[in-house]
């Protein structure tokens, strides 16, 4: 066994621990708690799983669920130490009897009322987001989205307009737009690929190019345009309809929507059905405190449509 690790007192882990044994749960069981599981340690007579061990290492936040967690791992290893600990713990304050203090048995009720709210939140988006789910809302969105018509273009920034001028009959001489980018343009995010700009809509370029490239055709050399850092000479290598964004893309938006949405709704109903009466109410004259500009608001309907292009790509 590695060097056991210090031992950690506070946490849902360890609090759930303790709920367990003061619940009298047996744990002396030979009968796997999940398909598949295998038993790594015992303690007294009761039983450590690898899923006990795997629960320690996700509450930790050290793997995600469902990952996997190589029994053979030096952090396997230590969240096994960490369960037994737990267990020992747990063991020897039921024995000093503190499961009958009263804090301890509000303390302990407010982890079982959370572990259950825990298990209900997951079946419930269990239930919620499932590959069906996912992919009618996705087409749904594809259906009511607006697209509009995207470009992409190359660019050669030039100090001035003269400049300008003088690399645009270059290019009307035949040289290269690639080349000349390279060569001469002062645009450090662009000048080494050639210019490019990639596909983006003109509404998410500044100003100037958003007016110069309206209505412009597929070929065609724009400029010199007045932009930051220099003026732009831009041609236009294609236009196309907006694509519409892949729904692989899209998956962990449209996840988040689902489970935000099941649960808003599980609590609506809950708090319907539920007769809660607050018994502190707010002060005469307080104001409610006021959320930081950057809190996250009351989710909406995803908007599946091409990601944000705050700069060309």
């Amino acid at each position: 066994m590695a060097a056991r690790s210090p031992v950690r007192t506070t946490g849902i882990a360890a609090l759930l621990a303790l709920s367990l044994a003061a619940c009298g749960r047996d744990g002396g069981e030979t009968t796997p708690p999940e398909r598949g599981d295998r038993a790594v340690a015992r303690v007294d007579g009761k039983t450590v799983w690898v899923s006990d061990v795997k629960r320690e290492a996700v509450a930790q936040g050290l793997i995600g669920e469902g990952e996997p967690l190589d029994p053979s791992s030096d952090l396997f290893r230590q969240m096994t130490d960490e369960v037994i600990d737990q267990k020992l713990l747990a063991a020897e304050a039921v024995r000093r009897k503190l499961d009958k203090d009263p804090v301890a048995q509000r303390r302990l009720a407010a982890a079982r009322d959370r572990v259950l709210g825990d298990m209900l939140v997951e079946r419930t988006v269990s239930d919620a987001v499932t590959e069906s789910n996912i992919r009618g809302l996705y087409e749904e969105q594809q259906k009511l989205a607006r697209r509009s018509e995207e470009v992409r273009a190359r660019q050669i920034v030039l100090a001035t307009p003269a400049e300008a001028e003088q690399v645009k009959k270059l290019l009307g001489a035949g040289a290269s737009f690639e080349a000349l980018a390279m060569e001469r343009s002062r645009d450090a995010a662009t000048r080494f690929n050639g210019g490019d700009l990639g596909y983006f809509t003109t509404d998410v370029m500044p100003e100037p190019y958003e007016a110069a490239l309206k209505g412009a055709k597929k070929g065609q050399l724009v400029g010199p345009i007045p932009v930051e850092g220099g003026f732009a000479l831009v041609r236009v290598e294609d236009v196309r309809e907006e694509q519409p964004i892949a729904l692989d893309a899209a998956r962990p938006q449209i996840v988040r929507f689902l489970t935000y949405d099941r649960i808003r709704d599980l609590l609506e109903k809950l708090r319907a059905k539920a007769k809660v009466e607050p018994l502190i109410k707010p002060e005469a004259g307080v104001k409610k405190p006021v959320p930081p500009a950057d809190a996250p608001k009351a989710p909406a309907a995803p908007a599946v449509a091409p990601p944000s292009k705050g700069a060309a790509s």
